[in-house]
């Protein structure tokens, strides 16, 4: 009688998303309420802070920072990965790459170093995680900052933007970035969290870049002073406020990153077509303010 051959279980699939978003959009907020929120859904997830300031994950461990990848590599010239990751709210682990000091060396470096070490000890399929989340500063995206982009390791990018001129140039020169790798496997756009919208007229302004740019909004997130209360008090809003509105909207965010599956290409705006955009959204706000020109979507 022949012997049953075993077939080996296949490997589990890991989502691996990248937030991307200017600095001081709330991006990390947002990344951070999102893994929380993935966890208390039964997801192992683990947070990457790509963001040399070293403090994505904060608010996952009571606002108690971690040693990051290239301080412990500077300390100690070989680092095991497990040195690294440090368990945070309802045990997402967490990892902060690191960066330079202040004006010296090259910030995207820490990004290139933190994923490199994880990749080689095989640490992601180890842990058996379900969601790898990379929050990573939108200001640039060159060098390290891009690798998740431009490697092709995070499957799907989300940015975070506001209606504010300069994070939505922000997230146009992201989708540049995106466009330009993605013939050789880069990752692809998700879409756009749209935070701070509080206004009928900022959701417009949101609704009409991203129709231009042929990308999504997944999630409006107003804003909130349950978050300034969480953040003040080093928590999120899901582990602070659970039964809040706001942490329903975040829920909501997860819910949806756990439904998405295909991501595409985006159509950026090169610069005078974003210049002429932005002067006739100027436009349209002054005649709003003025009493002009009056529209359910664009109230002040």
């Amino acid at each position: 009688m022949a012997k049953a051959v075993k077939v080996a279980p296949k490997p589990k699939k890991i989502k691996q998303i990248a937030i991307y978003g200017k600095g001081g959009i709330g991006k990390s907020t947002t990344t951070s309420n999102l893994s929380a929120a993935l966890s208390d859904l039964g997801y192992k997830v683990m947070q990457f802070g790509c963001d040399p300031k070293d403090d994505s994950t904060n608010t996952l461990r009571d606002g108690t920072y971690i040693p990051t990848i290239l301080e412990l590599l500077k300390e100690k010239g070989k680092v095991d990965a497990s040195e690294a990751i440090y368990k945070g709210y309802n045990g997402i682990y967490c990892v902060e790459a690191g960066g330079p000091s202040p004006g010296v060396g090259c910030a995207g470096r820490g990004i290139i170093t933190a994923v490199q070490l994880l990749k080689q000890q095989r640490v992601f399929e180890d842990l058996a995680l379900d969601y790898v989340i990379y929050d990573v500063l939108g200001d640039v995206v060159c060098g390290g900052f891009a690798v998740p982009i431009r490697e092709g390791i995070a499957q799907h990018v989300f940015t975070v933007t506001s209606s504010d001129f300069m994070a939505i140039y922000a997230a146009n020169n992201l989708f540049k970035g995106i466009q330009k790798y993605s013939n050789t496997g880069g990752a692809l756009l998700g879409g756009v969290i749209a935070n701070s919208i509080s206004e009928g007229y900022q959701k417009s302004i949101v609704d009409d870049f991203v129709a231009r740019t042929k990308t999504q909004v997944l999630q409006y997130v107003p804003r909130s002073i349950t978050v300034t209360q969480s953040e003040l008090a080093g928590k999120t809003t899901i582990e602070a406020a659970p039964d809040s509105e706001q942490a329903a909207v975040y829920r909501a965010l997860a819910k949806r990153v756990e439904a998405h599956e295909n991501s595409a290409t985006p159509s950026p705006l090169d610069a005078l077509e974003l210049r002429a955009w932005a002067t006739s959204w100027s436009d349209q706000i002054l005649s709003i303010e003025r009493g002009e020109v009056r529209s359910a979507g664009a109230q002040i």
